[in-house]
């Protein structure tokens, strides 16, 4: 049994269905296919989800509810008409909707919650209706249906252990499962939406829990490359790739697979396959457990940005037992979850993502650092990025960091920060946001140009 995951460019239009169908026709081990809302039609278009966030702020502030509400039926209207499935389903879709308004009006919360969640769940509908009308037994499945259970807290859903044994009975079912991503129902029933581009993470918890033997994700690449090929010409193609190698990827920028979407098949060792809806031919890239590296240490580079530094220096501060603990203590007394936690003998810095110091919890956090830990200095290093170079060959090659530095330094990118795991799998180089991209390509050449003899 395989699972297929077709992303928001693979069910844009009635053309892209026509390409999934055939897809999911050409290998009879495809029964069960998650899908997204629909994306865009061109880089001018609007995405599904973010009409039903309009039409969910436009309801919740008073805004032109009626032309929000408008703008999205028009979305699935197109598709309904090009595929010729009759206005009936799209009268469906008003009423869901129009009833989901009634319901949450007056709960902000669950109100985007189930919303957002709509583009998925009516765009599964219309997948199922196409499948059944071309000849083939396809269901729509709703997560609900699916066993799909997950915690209550508004779009940042975790998928609860009891779910597996639930999802499991998929199995038995005959025919086509079509499933809505992005979503699962809490204990209470209350429709709750995963971080966002948590289709994949529905895709995922799927494949784990009716043990499938791949989990195909379907989006609009021929493969998972090395690097963004925005920032440099031709990069090079990732065949495989291992699960360690992808989270730390993902981690940094990749926006190819959602970085929280390993978890479930990460426990199953079931691979992963990314291919292209578009060019289905294609062999894409292989997600695995592990793999022999061959030839490069390195296989991948990513930057994010959005990040900051609290710097902290207290001299002997290394004998200081119990500080790592009481500064820790501070960020969590606040809600904070920290990324990196770089140090030396007497100093120590803490990157967090930049928007966890607003609405005045910077204040709060540099004052406390500064009263209970007794500090000589605290200050925030704002506009940082995160440079990742990823690999599992790294730990047995000599000479990675330093080709790594020396390239930093020959394109004039100051390095703020490095930090490499003990695990060997990535090193991590902290730049002014404004050189990530210098970075990233400086590199990239330097791991992947071949040197001319």
């Amino acid at each position: 049994m395989k699972v297929v995951k077709f992303g928001g460019s693979s069910l844009a239009n009635g053309t892209q269905f026509k390409k999934v169908a055939n897809i999911v026709f050409a290998d009879k081990e495809r029964r069960i296919v998650v899908v997204s809302a629909p994306g865009k039609r061109s880089d001018e278009d609007i995405k599904t989800t973010d009409l039903l966030i309009s039409l969910a702020e436009a309801v919740y502030s008073g805004g032109n509810e009626r032309e929000a509400l408008h703008q999205v039926l028009m979305r699935f209207a197109d598709i309904i008409e090009e595929l010729e499935l009759g206005e009936a389903l799209l009268t469906e879709i008003e009423e869901h909707l129009l009833s989901l308004i009634s319901t949450y009006r007056e709960d902000e919360e669950r109100l985007y919650d189930a919303l957002k969640a709509s583009g998925e769940n009516q765009n599964a509908k219309l997948v199922a209706a196409f499948f059944t009308k071309l000849g083939e037994e396809a269901h729509y499945v709703s997560p609900q249906e699916a066993g799909i259970i997950v915690t209550d807290q508004p779009g940042n859903a975790r998928i609860l252990p009891e779910a597996y044994n639930e999802i499991a009975k998929l199995r038995d079912r005959t025919g086509i499962l079509v499933i809505p991503g992005f979503f699962g129902y809490s204990k209470v029933g209350n429709i709750v939406t995963f971080p966002r581009g948590g289709s994949d993470i529905t895709g995922s918890i799927v494949a784990a829990g009716v043990d499938a033997d791949i989990y195909e994700n379907f989006t609009d690449v021929n493969s998972i490359y090395s690097v963004n090929p925005n920032l440099v010409k031709d990069p090079n193609k990732m065949k495989e790739i291992t699960y360690r190698e992808m989270r730390e990827l993902a981690y940094s920028g990749f926006s190819v697979f959602h970085d929280e979407a390993l978890q479930p098949v990460v426990t199953k060792k079931i691979p992963v396959r990314i291919k292209n809806t578009n060019k289905p031919e294609s062999p894409g890239t292989k997600i695995v457990a592990d793999r022999v590296p061959e030839g490069m240490p390195v296989v991948g580079i990513a930057s994010d940005k959005g990040f900051c530094s609290i710097n902290i220096t207290k001299y002997l501060m290394n004998r200081e037992v119990g500080f790592g603990r009481r500064l820790l203590e501070i960020l969590e007394e606040e809600g904070i979850s920290f990324e990196h936690t770089p140090s030396g003998i007497d100093n120590m810095s803490v990157i967090l993502r930049s928007h966890h110091l607003h609405n005045g919890i910077e204040e709060r956090v540099l004052n406390k650092i500064r009263t209970e830990l007794l500090v000589e200095d605290v200050h925030v290093e704002r506009d940082l990025a995160m440079v990742m170079v990823v690999g599992e060959g790294m730990a047995r090659t000599v000479g990675v960091a330093s080709r790594a530095t020396t390239a930093l330094s020959e394109a004039g990118v100051n390095i703020k920060m490095i930090n490499q795991g003990s695990s060997e799998v990535s090193m991590m180089f902290g730049v002014d946001a404004g050189h990530a991209d210098l970075a990233v390509q400086s590199l990239y050449h330097a791991y992947f140009t071949p040197v001319k003899h």
